[in-house]
Protein backbone atom coordinates (compact mmCIF):
# COMPACT_ATOMS: atom_id res chain seq x y z
CA UNK A 1 0.00 0.00 0.00
CA UNK A 2 1.56 3.46 -1.03
CA UNK A 3 2.31 6.01 1.67
CA UNK A 4 1.98 8.65 -0.57
CA UNK A 5 -0.53 11.45 0.91
CA UNK A 6 -1.88 13.97 -1.76
CA UNK A 7 -2.48 17.57 -1.82
CA UNK A 8 -4.74 19.57 -4.89
CA UNK A 9 -3.34 22.78 -3.87
CA UNK A 10 0.07 21.53 -4.80
CA UNK A 11 -1.32 20.37 -8.02
CA UNK A 12 -3.43 24.04 -8.10
CA UNK A 13 -0.06 26.21 -7.27
CA UNK A 14 3.04 24.74 -8.68
CA UNK A 15 2.65 26.35 -11.81
CA UNK A 16 2.85 30.09 -10.26
CA UNK A 17 5.39 29.14 -8.38
CA UNK A 18 7.73 27.43 -10.54
CA UNK A 19 7.32 30.34 -13.03
CA UNK A 20 8.56 32.93 -10.10
CA UNK A 21 10.99 30.11 -8.69
CA UNK A 22 13.06 30.07 -12.06
CA UNK A 23 13.64 33.82 -12.04
CA UNK A 24 15.22 33.78 -8.19
CA UNK A 25 16.71 30.70 -8.78
CA UNK A 26 18.56 30.51 -12.24
CA UNK A 27 22.11 31.06 -10.83
CA UNK A 28 21.40 28.94 -7.72
CA UNK A 29 22.71 25.19 -7.79
CA UNK A 30 21.53 23.84 -3.82
CA UNK A 31 17.82 23.98 -2.36
CA UNK A 32 16.49 22.93 0.89
CA UNK A 33 12.83 22.55 1.08
CA UNK A 34 11.57 22.65 4.45
CA UNK A 35 8.34 21.00 5.23
CA UNK A 36 8.08 18.98 2.38
CA UNK A 37 4.96 17.89 2.98
CA UNK A 38 3.22 15.43 0.02
CA UNK A 39 6.05 15.91 -1.60
CA UNK A 40 4.73 16.95 -5.08
CA UNK A 41 6.32 19.94 -4.94
CA UNK A 42 9.75 18.57 -4.54
CA UNK A 43 9.40 15.95 -7.56
CA UNK A 44 7.51 18.98 -9.93
CA UNK A 45 10.49 21.48 -9.25
CA UNK A 46 12.88 19.23 -9.00
CA UNK A 47 11.73 17.97 -12.68
CA UNK A 48 11.52 21.70 -13.91
CA UNK A 49 14.62 23.05 -12.41
CA UNK A 50 16.75 20.47 -13.24
CA UNK A 51 20.23 22.60 -13.01
CA UNK A 52 19.23 22.53 -9.35
CA UNK A 53 19.97 20.05 -6.57
CA UNK A 54 16.51 19.72 -4.72
CA UNK A 55 16.40 18.95 -1.14
CA UNK A 56 13.44 17.77 0.68
CA UNK A 57 12.48 17.52 4.33
CA UNK A 58 9.97 17.10 6.92
CA UNK A 59 9.07 15.96 9.70
CA UNK A 60 10.16 11.85 10.28
CA UNK A 61 6.31 11.15 9.87
CA UNK A 62 6.18 12.23 6.42
CA UNK A 63 9.62 10.90 4.98
CA UNK A 64 8.46 7.61 3.88
CA UNK A 65 5.87 8.97 1.56
CA UNK A 66 7.81 12.05 0.22
CA UNK A 67 10.83 9.17 -0.33
CA UNK A 68 8.30 7.02 -2.21
CA UNK A 69 6.84 9.65 -4.37
CA UNK A 70 10.93 10.78 -5.19
CA UNK A 71 12.05 7.23 -6.07
CA UNK A 72 8.34 7.07 -7.99
CA UNK A 73 10.10 10.59 -10.14
CA UNK A 74 13.57 8.95 -10.17
CA UNK A 75 15.37 12.07 -10.58
CA UNK A 76 18.43 12.47 -10.56
CA UNK A 77 18.51 15.74 -8.75
CA UNK A 78 16.11 14.83 -5.68
CA UNK A 79 17.73 12.74 -3.52
CA UNK A 80 16.21 11.13 -0.15
CA UNK A 81 14.38 13.10 1.78
CA UNK A 82 16.04 14.34 5.19
CA UNK A 83 14.31 14.63 8.75
CA UNK A 84 14.45 18.19 9.40
CA UNK A 85 12.07 20.24 11.70
CA UNK A 86 11.79 23.35 13.72
CA UNK A 87 12.41 22.70 17.76
CA UNK A 88 12.37 24.89 20.53
CA UNK A 89 14.81 22.62 22.36
CA UNK A 90 17.58 22.74 24.02
CA UNK A 91 17.48 25.65 21.71
CA UNK A 92 15.29 27.17 19.22
CA UNK A 93 16.70 26.22 15.40
CA UNK A 94 16.01 23.43 13.32
CA UNK A 95 16.81 19.96 13.67
CA UNK A 96 18.56 17.95 13.26
CA UNK A 97 21.62 18.96 11.20
CA UNK A 98 24.79 17.28 9.47
CA UNK A 99 27.76 17.56 11.62
CA UNK A 100 28.88 19.23 8.16
CA UNK A 101 28.28 22.89 7.36
CA UNK A 102 25.34 23.16 4.87
CA UNK A 103 25.21 26.46 2.98
CA UNK A 104 22.24 26.32 0.96
CA UNK A 105 21.94 28.45 -1.87
CA UNK A 106 18.72 28.99 -1.53
CA UNK A 107 15.70 27.74 1.23
CA UNK A 108 11.80 26.98 0.13
CA UNK A 109 8.91 26.88 1.86
CA UNK A 110 5.13 26.49 0.99
CA UNK A 111 2.05 26.95 3.31
CA UNK A 112 4.09 26.27 6.50
CA UNK A 113 4.08 29.50 8.49
CA UNK A 114 0.38 29.24 9.49
CA UNK A 115 -0.02 25.42 10.39
CA UNK A 116 2.77 25.51 12.83
CA UNK A 117 2.52 28.03 16.52
CA UNK A 118 4.65 30.92 16.25
CA UNK A 119 7.02 30.15 18.60
CA UNK A 120 8.25 27.25 15.69
CA UNK A 121 8.04 30.05 12.77
CA UNK A 122 10.65 31.73 15.34
CA UNK A 123 13.02 28.78 15.70
CA UNK A 124 12.62 28.46 11.72
CA UNK A 125 13.75 31.41 11.26
CA UNK A 126 16.58 31.38 13.78
CA UNK A 127 18.05 28.51 12.30
CA UNK A 128 18.59 29.76 9.01
CA UNK A 129 21.78 30.77 9.43
CA UNK A 130 22.99 27.08 10.02
CA UNK A 131 21.17 25.80 6.49
CA UNK A 132 21.78 29.27 4.42
CA UNK A 133 24.87 30.07 2.09
CA UNK A 134 25.95 33.54 3.32
CA UNK A 135 24.39 34.85 0.28
CA UNK A 136 21.31 32.35 -0.26
CA UNK A 137 18.01 33.01 -0.80
CA UNK A 138 14.59 32.05 1.21
CA UNK A 139 11.40 31.77 -0.41
CA UNK A 140 8.46 31.60 1.61
CA UNK A 141 4.72 30.79 -0.25
CA UNK A 142 1.99 30.99 1.74
CA UNK A 143 -0.86 33.25 2.82
CA UNK A 144 -0.26 36.84 4.86
CA UNK A 145 -1.49 39.24 6.53
CA UNK A 146 -0.46 43.43 6.26
CA UNK A 147 -0.91 45.70 9.16
CA UNK A 148 -2.84 43.57 10.80
CA UNK A 149 -5.78 42.57 8.35
CA UNK A 150 -6.91 40.08 5.90
CA UNK A 151 -5.99 40.12 2.11
CA UNK A 152 -9.43 38.60 1.63
CA UNK A 153 -12.40 37.39 3.11
CA UNK A 154 -11.40 33.86 2.27
CA UNK A 155 -8.24 34.20 4.27
CA UNK A 156 -10.10 35.64 7.30
CA UNK A 157 -12.41 32.19 7.09
CA UNK A 158 -9.24 30.18 6.67
CA UNK A 159 -7.83 31.87 9.38
CA UNK A 160 -10.83 30.93 11.58
CA UNK A 161 -10.61 27.38 10.70
CA UNK A 162 -6.95 27.23 11.90
CA UNK A 163 -7.64 28.48 15.05
CA UNK A 164 -10.30 26.33 15.56
CA UNK A 165 -8.16 23.57 14.75
CA UNK A 166 -4.65 24.54 16.96
CA UNK A 167 -5.17 27.77 18.66
CA UNK A 168 -1.60 28.08 18.24
CA UNK A 169 -1.88 28.75 14.07
CA UNK A 170 -3.00 31.03 11.91
CA UNK A 171 -2.29 33.52 9.22
CA UNK A 172 0.81 35.08 10.10
CA UNK A 173 1.92 39.57 9.55
CA UNK A 174 4.45 39.88 6.98
CA UNK A 175 5.90 42.44 8.98
CA UNK A 176 6.22 40.15 12.04
CA UNK A 177 7.72 37.65 10.07
CA UNK A 178 10.07 40.42 8.50
CA UNK A 179 11.22 41.48 11.51
CA UNK A 180 12.44 37.77 12.13
CA UNK A 181 13.81 37.82 8.70
CA UNK A 182 16.05 40.85 9.19
CA UNK A 183 17.38 39.56 12.22
CA UNK A 184 19.08 36.83 10.43
CA UNK A 185 20.45 38.93 7.96
CA UNK A 186 17.88 38.81 5.29
CA UNK A 187 16.05 41.73 3.29
CA UNK A 188 12.85 41.07 1.67
CA UNK A 189 13.68 41.77 -2.37
CA UNK A 190 9.89 40.80 -3.54
CA UNK A 191 6.98 40.18 -2.71
CA UNK A 192 4.40 38.65 -5.28
CA UNK A 193 0.62 37.98 -5.13
CA UNK A 194 -0.28 34.70 -6.45
CA UNK A 195 -3.07 32.97 -6.91
CA UNK A 196 -6.08 32.13 -4.45
CA UNK A 197 -4.91 35.24 -2.02
CA UNK A 198 -1.38 33.55 -1.10
CA UNK A 199 1.74 35.29 -1.89
CA UNK A 200 5.32 34.25 -2.41
CA UNK A 201 8.07 36.32 -0.68
CA UNK A 202 11.37 36.30 -1.02
CA UNK A 203 14.85 37.87 1.14
CA UNK A 204 18.35 37.52 0.47
CA UNK A 205 21.09 36.88 3.50
CA UNK A 206 23.52 39.34 3.51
Amino acid sequence: MTQQRWSEACERNRDPILAVLRRHLHDRRRVLEIGSGTGQHAAYFAAGLPHLLWQASDHPDYLPGIAERLAEAALPNAPAPWPLQAVLVPEPGLAPLPAERLAFDAVFSANTLHIMSWAHVQALFAGLPAVMADDGLLCVYGPFNYNGNYSSDSNRQFDAWLKARDPESGIRDAEAVDALAAAQGLALIEDLAMPANNRLRVWRRG
